[in-house]
């Protein structure tokens, strides 16, 4: 006799997961919240700071930050989700992995965009301080 808490549809009872799953899953999650209140917090608070303090000298795209951030965190969400649910270590720790590299990924994406914006916005200032030194010496 089955009931609808001894198993599957078909009365035969899952594996259960192995234990590489959860422990593949487990150091998935800490690392994934290590890089997010570690790394990428702190950077993007810094990297704000400094458009803040430099009046817009270096440019901070709130808008395509968060966008990557958003669609970041929701593949991050979807490959540790996956880790958590699948039945073979293997695939978990790959998922993992993936889910690792997608965060790390996320949180150069603002270093990049500040950099690039920073090097068009230094062939803008350059004109305004030879203008400067001009009016200061001539």
């Amino acid at each position: 006799m089955t009931t609808a808490w001894s198993g599957s549809r078909r009365g035969r009872p899952r594996r259960p997961r192995p234990h590489g799953v959860w422990i593949a899953s487990g150091i998935g999650i800490v690392l994934v919240a290590g890089i997010l209140l570690g790394v990428f917090l702190p950077l993007v608070g810094f990297l704000g700071g400094i458009t803040a303090t430099t009046a817009g000298l270096v440019p901070f795209p709130v808008v395509r930050v968060s966008l990557v951030a958003l669609v970041g965190a929701a593949v991050v969400l979807a490959l540790l989700v996956l880790a958590l649910t699948r039945r073979h270590t293997a695939t978990a720790a790959v998922a993992v992995v993936l889910a690792v590299l997608v965060a790390l990924v996320v949180t150069l994406f603002p270093v990049v965009l500040v950099a690039v914006g920073s090097a068009d916005r230094a062939g803008d200032v350059w004109p305004i301080v030879t203008e400067l030194w001009q009016r200061f010496t001539g």
